[in-house]
C-alpha cells in the first residue's frame, strides 16, 4: 500500500485518506468509467465518455466531488480482535459481469450494495454502450440485522472546477453547473447545503432501496434517463452475460482470461470500437513524481494488442467495424508519421493541459488532460496494427477500400522511415532513438504485409516490402546485440537493457531458444527485475505488469515452462481483490499508474494462452 499523508476533505464530514488504487472497483457502461472504492465512495466517474471532463473526481483531489454510501460505522477492512473479528467489507463482480456487489459487515448488521453503469434497456452483448443512458445505480440490500447508512452527494463538474447549483424536487436532487447536469433519486429523506447533499437512514433484513445519479447535458433537449435502479441491475446484468457467448477459450486459466477479456470490453467506447488504454489520467508511475498522463485515449498499440488478445479469449462479433475505427481515425496515410492515438470517437488533436486547481493522487502532480504523445512518431505501432490484420484476418468478413489504404499505407511507411529513430514504445520525451523494438516491430509490419499482400489489391508490393524486411532483420541482429552487455539492448548503440526487447520471439523474429534471445533473457530477468516483477528500464521504479507477463511468455517459449507458471502465478496473485490491474506494481505489490490498464490484462491473455500452448508433452 503506498505510504501517503491524509488529506482533509472540506466538503465532508471527516477526514479522508487516500484510498490505495488497488481499492477501486471498475463500472463501465462501454460509453464511460467509474471508479468506486471499497469504503463505498465513487471518486471518479466522467459521464458523457471516457475521455471527457469528471463530475466526481476525488480520486485526484479530495474537493473534486464523490458520492458515497456505505454505512456510517467503518468497515473497510477485516480485522481480528480479542472480542473476535471486527467491522470488514467483502466484494466482487457479479459472474460474467462488470456489476459489483459490496457486503459491509458491521456490528450491528451487514448490508449489501450493487452497483453498475445502467445499460440501455434491453441491451444485449456487444450492444453495450450504443446508447447508453448515462446512469450509474446503486441497490442497498439489508441482509443481517439492521444496519445505519449515510449517503453524500458532492458533484463538481469540469474536473471540480464547478459547485453547482442544487434544484430540490418531491424525488430527486437536480444538480447544475456549467454544461452539466447530474441527478440525484434516493428513497431516503436528503438533506440540502449548499453544493452538497446527504442524508442517513437504516437498512434492515431483506429490505431494498435503490438509488441512481444520471446525467445529462444542461442544454440538452432530452432530459436525464429515469430508470428503476432496482430492475436495472439484473437487466445490466444479462447485458453484460450475452458476452459470454462470445468467448471460445478453452486453455489454462479460463476465469482469468474470461474476466481480463471483459475487463477489455469494458474499455471498449462501443459506439466507435476505441479501446481506451485505462479508464483514469494522472495516477502516478511514482508518488511524489511528475510521470503522470492521460490515458482514456484510443493508441493504435493497445487497440493492436486488444485484437490480438480477444483472439485469444473470444472470437470477437465486431472485428471488421472495430478495424475500420482504426482506418478512418488513421484517414489516408502519407509521408508524415502515423499518429499513434485518438480521441475516442477518433479526434486527432489531443493537446495536452496541466489542470493547476488538482492536487493530483497522493499529492503526485501535475494532472494532466489530453497527451502530447499524439505528436510523437512511434513507428513500432507499424508493425502492431499489421500483425493484428494478420492474426484475425479470417474473422474479418472483407478487406474494404479502407481497410486496405490502411495497411498498405502502413508498410509503405515502415519500409520508408524504419531508418530513422523514434520516441519508442514507452513513448520517450527526451530524445529520439534507434529503438531496438521499433526496427523489430518496422519488420514485422513489411513480413506481415507480404503475407496479407494477396487480400491488399493492386497498390500492395510484395517484393519490395520482403527485401526492406529483411534489411531491417540483418540491421537488428548487427547493431541491436551488445557484446559488452552480452544482450540485445534497448536501442543501437546502447548499454541500457529495456524490456521492450522480450517481444523479439513473441512476434517470430527470433526464437527464444536462440543462444543470443536467450542471454537477453536471463539477463532482463537478472538485471531489470525486482521481487518477481519486471522493469521497463533500469531506473524505472516500479515493475510494468505487461513486461512481467512477457517474461512469462519468453520462459515459456525458452522451455523453461515450469518457471514461466512460478512467475504467472506470482504476477496474478497481485490483481486487486476483484481481479484489476493498473499499470505498474511497486516492488511491495501496491498498484500504480492509471488503472484499469488495458496492456496489463491483455499481457495476462497473452501469457495464459502462451502457457498454453507450450504444456511440455508427458
Amino acid at each position: 500500500m503506498p505510504n501517503v499523508s491524509f488529506v482533509t476533505d472540506h466538503d465532508g464530514p471527516h477526514p479522508v485518506s487516500q484510498v490505495p488504487i488497488s481499492d477501486y472497483g471498475f463500472l463501465s457502461d462501454c460509453r464511460s468509467a467509474a471508479l468506486v472504492s471499497r469504503g463505498g465512495s465513487v471518486d471518479w466517474w466522467c459521464p458523457d465518455r471516457f475521455d471527457g471532463p469528471s463530475v466526481f473526481g476525488r480520486l485526484l483531489d479530495p474537493q473534486a466531488g464523490y458520492w458515497s454510501l456505505a454505512p456510517t460505522e467503518e468497515s473497510e477492512t477485516q480485522a481480528e480482535s480479542a472480542s473476535g473479528p471486527g467491522p470488514y467489507v467483502e466484494r466482487s463482480y457479479l459472474p460474467d459481469t462488470l456489476v459489483l456487489r459490496t457486503v459491509h459487515h458491521t456490528g450491528s448488521g451487514s448490508v449489501a450494495v450493487t452497483e453498475a453503469l445502467a445499460v440501455e434497456p434491453g441491451a444485449r452483448g456487444h450492444e453495450l454502450g450504443r446508447a447508453s443512458p448515462a446512469v450509474l445505480v446503486r441497490v442497498v440490500e439489508g441482509l443481517t440485522g439492521t444496519v445505519r447508512m449515510r449517503v453524500d452527494f458532492v458533484p463538481r463538474p469540469e474536473y471540480g472546477l464547478l459547485t453547482p447549483y442544487l434544484h430540490r424536487q418531491p424525488d430527486r436532487v437536480v444538480a447544475a453547473a456549467g454544461p452539466t447536469t447530474v441527478t440525484l433519486r434516493a428513497p431516503v429523506p436528503l438533506t440540502c447545503q449548499p453544493g452538497r447533499v446527504y442524508g442517513e437512514f437504516e437498512v434492515t433484513a431483506g429490505q431494498v432501496l435503490g438509488f441512481d445519479v444520471a446525467y445529462a447535458p444542461a442544454y440538452d433537449t432530452v432530459a436525464p434517463a429515469e430508470l428503476d435502479p432496482v430492475a436495472t441491475i439484473p437487466d445490466t446484468v444479462e447485458a453484460w452475460r450475452a458476452i459470454r457467448e462470445t468467448h471460445r477459450y478453452q486453455g489454462l486459466y479460463p476465469e482469468l482470461v474470461r474476466h481480463s477479456a471483459l475487463v477489455l470490453q469494458g474499455l471498449t467506447y462501443q459506439r466507435s470500437g476505441a479501446v481506451v488504454a485505462a479508464a483514469t489520467t494522472s495516477l502516478p508511475e511514482q508518488l511524489a513524481a511528475d510521470r503522470n498522463y492521460d490515458y482514456r485515449y484510443a493508441w493504435l498499440r493497445d487497440f493492436a494488442f486488444t485484437m490480438n488478445a480477444l483472439w485469444v479469449g473470444a472470437c470477437p462479433e465486431e472485428t471488421s467495424r472495430l478495424f475500420g475505427w482504426a482506418a478512418r481515425s488513421a484517414g489516408r496515410i502519407g509521408a508524415s508519421p502515423v499518429p499513434i492515438m485518438y480521441g475516442v470517437e477518433g479526434e486527432r488533436h489531443l493537446a495536452e493541459n496541466v489542470m493547476g486547481n488538482l492536487r493530483g493522487y497522493a499529492e503526485s502532480r501535475p494532472v494532466r488532460t489530453g497527451n502530447d504523445a499524439w505528436r510523437q512518431r512511434q513507428l513500432d505501432v507499424l508493425g502492431e496494427v499489421l500483425e493484428a490484420a494478420y492474426r484475425m484476418r479470417d474473422q474479418l468478413h472483407e478487406f474494404d477500400e479502407e481497410l486496405r489504404e490502411l495497411l498498405v499505407g502502413l508498410a509503405d511507411q515502415a519500409a520508408a522511415t524504419w531508418r530513422e529513430a523514434d520516441a519508442g514504445m514507452w513513448e520517450a520525451r527526451d530524445q529520439e532513438r534507434h529503438y531496438l523494438s521499433s526496427k523489430v516491430m518496422c519488420w514485422v509490419a513489411l513480413e506481415r504485409a507480404v503475407r496479407l499482400a494477396p487480400l491488399l489489391g493492386e497498390r500492395a508490393d510484395p517484393e519490395r516490402w520482403a527485401a526492406v524486411r529483411d534489411e531491417i532483420r540483418l540491421a537488428v541482429l548487427h547493431s541491436g546485440w551488445n557484446d559488452e552487455v552480452h544482450a540485445y539492448t534497448g536501442a543501437f548503440g546502447s548499454p541500457e537493457l529495456d524490456a521492450s526487447v522480450l517481444i523479439l520471439p513473441l512476434v517470430h523474429f527470433l526464437p527464444a531458444t536462440d543462444p543470443r534471445m536467450r542471454a537477453t533473457i536471463h539477463a532482463i530477468e537478472s538485471r531489470l527485475t525486482v521481487n518477481g516483477l519486471v522493469r521497463r528500464w533500469s531506473g524505472d521504479p516500479a515493475g510494468f505488469v505487461l513486461c512481467t507477463f512477457w517474461l512469462v511468455e519468453c520462459l515459456a517459449l525458452a522451455g523453461e515452462y515450469h518457471r514461466a507458471v512460478e512467475l504467472f502465478d506470482r504476477t496474478v496473485a497481485h490483481a486487486n481483490d476483484v481481479g484489476l490491474f493498473a499499470e505498474q506494481l511497486a516492488p511491495d505489490g501496491a498498484h500504480l499508474g492509471n488503472t484499469p490498464q488495458a496492456l496489463s490484462h491483455i499481457g495476462l491473455i497473452n501469457a495464459a494462452w502462451r502457457l498454453t500452448e507450450s504444456v511440455p508433452s508427458r
